[in-house]
């Protein structure tokens, strides 16, 4: 579970999970019930909540996981309308088009992109100060958003 540690810590976020109900498969992460763990043999495919996978020794979330970071404290910044659906579509997130801010704010560091209705969009990495940058340059570098399995099915 080291690796959704790190993956929360890097995003300033609170994170309990029962190491006991977690299980990792193949490099996959699933958090399950307690009821379905005794039924789960170490030879199923998926079970329970997928939380995100391991590959070449670097953690990728799944949308459930960033769901549940978002419900706690974490680093956030949200978006308005415009600025979320450019998000989705792959876009990075300008300064005009943040709205509100949470958590450790500055270079460098891992966001949660959230909008206007509190629902998490994906994650980024903030690139500039915000402090200083002007509302047409590029703040947060979008990582993952919730537009792309709608891309990757063209």
């Amino acid at each position: 579970m080291k690796e959704i540690r790190d993956f929360a810590i890097k995003l300033g976020a609170e994170l309990s999970l029962d190491g006991e109900l977690t299980v990792k498969k193949a490099g996959r992460w699933f958090l399950l019930k307690e009821n379905l763990k005794m039924l789960v043999t170490r030879d199923f495919y998926y079970a329970g909540t997928y939380l995100g996978k391991v590959k070449n020794g670097k953690f990728f979330p799944s949308f459930t996981l960033l769901g549940l970071l978002a419900k706690g404290k974490a680093n956030k910044v949200v978006v308005d309308k415009k600025a979320a659906w450019l998000f989705i579509c792959g876009r990075d997130v300008f300064r005009k088009g943040i709205v509100g801010m949470s958590g450790l704010i500055r270079k460098g560091e891992y966001v949660l992109v959230m909008n206007e209705f509190n629902d998490c969009l994906g994650f980024g990495k903030i690139i500039c100060n915000l402090d200083v940058v002007s509302g047409s340059e590029a703040a947060v570098q979008n990582i993952s958003d919730i537009g792309d399995l709608l891309r990757r099915e063209v």
